[in-house]
């Protein structure tokens, strides 16, 4: 794939650089940390609400900013500190796919495991209102994100498996891309964000000079999930626009409490992180962001297992003492994911 090749290879050189300070880590000054993605984009509030709920066990979860999902599917593994990020499962699949064939990226790959699956991001193309289709794109300014972002990867995918060339691919922040469309320095941009997602409810984006394009190509259809943004999602959409969504979820590391003192305190980590989402869950629906009503916890994407220190977080006999109390989930089975499944079931029901 155009672009997307190149940035991987540049990324995992980068971690795989890093990868040996995930093990020998001393345990003094242990952070817990999730990387999320930029200040207006869903990931971050989602970060902030499961540190908000952390905060009532007394578990303390700083949120992190980043450049998104390919940068944060590899701080997982190369990071100090970062138990945690929220990534595209397009990364998961295309990385997999990729490190079938290249040893040294399997290796960056190794060992990163799902937490929780959680909601559908909506793929949004911010475009002129003289753009009407997805194939007008062709030959013209198109900023797709920030090298290392989930919106990168999946506007690459995208542009490719439609077949749309447009004259210049721009890498720029959502923030920089709004800017560059309102100056008429680019004709369109993607960004891929849960909605609603407060970048596009600035009301400098007038409706009559720009519309989000529906994305309803056969070939994008097939790979990703049919959806629709409603109509009156943001200010200036008055009618609803048929897109395409791809899945986001918790990521985390395959953590061996045996092996070191970081690995133990990390462990536990994602095992209190757990208890809290799997315990707490009807709270973050009733008072986190709007897409947490779309979460399905038992929906876990293909080819990767849950963590087994996930799995130890919604045993029922994890203690945890948390503001307001929780009931806690039923016993566990054998398999990973089966036990995964059925600790959601009982806590969350499904």
């Amino acid at each position: 794939m155009k672009g997307f090749g190149a940035a991987l290879t540049g990324a995992c050189m980068a971690a795989l650089g890093m990868v040996g300070l995930t093990g020998p880590l001393a345990a003094q000054g242990f952070e817990r940390n999730i990387l999320t993605g930029g200040p207006t984009g869903t990931y971050i509030q989602f970060g902030r609400d499961i540190s908000d709920a952390a905060e009532k066990c007394d578990v303390t979860l700083k949120v992190r900013e980043s450049a998104g999902s390919l940068e944060n599917f590899l701080g997982v593994r190369a990071r100090p500190h970062t138990q945690f990020a929220i990534v595209q499962s397009d990364v998961l699949e295309y990385l997999n796919t990729f490190a079938a064939e290249d040893e040294e990226l399997a290796r960056a790959v190794a060992g990163v495991r799902i937490a929780f699956p959680l909601y559908n991001e909506e793929v949004h193309v911010l475009a002129r209102r003289d753009i009407e289709t997805l194939q007008d794109l062709t030959g013209q300014r198109v900023s797709i994100g920030v090298e290392d972002s989930g919106t990168f990867l999946t506007a690459s995918l995208v542009l490719d498996l439609a077949e749309v060339e447009p004259s210049e691919r721009v890498m720029l922040s959502a923030d920089d891309s709004l800017d560059q469309l309102l100056a008429d320095e680019i004709d369109a941009f993607f960004y891929v964000a849960g909605a609603p997602t407060s970048i596009f409810e600035s009301p400098q984006i007038d409706a009559e000079r720009f519309h989000l394009l529906p994305v309803t190509d056969p070939t994008l259809q097939a790979v990703y999930q049919e959806t629709s943004i409603p109509a009156g999602t943001y200010p200036f959409q008055s009618d609803p626009v048929d897109v395409v969504a791809v899945k986001a979820v918790l990521m985390t590391y395959e953590y061996n409490p045996r092996r070191n003192a970081y690995h133990a305190e990390s462990c536990q980590a994602v095992s209190d992180v757990a208890h809290v989402i799997s315990t707490r869950f009807r709270d973050l629906q009733e008072n986190g962001h709007p897409k947490w009503q779309q979460v399905d916890l038992t929906d876990l994407p293909p080819g990767w297992d849950v963590g087994n220190c996930v799995n130890t977080g919604l045993s029922p006999s994890y203690e945890l003492r948390c503001e307001g109390g929780a009931a806690a989930p039923a016993a566990a089975e054998s398999s990973v994911n089966r036990v995964y499944r059925r600790e959601i079931c009982s806590a969350v029901g499904c």
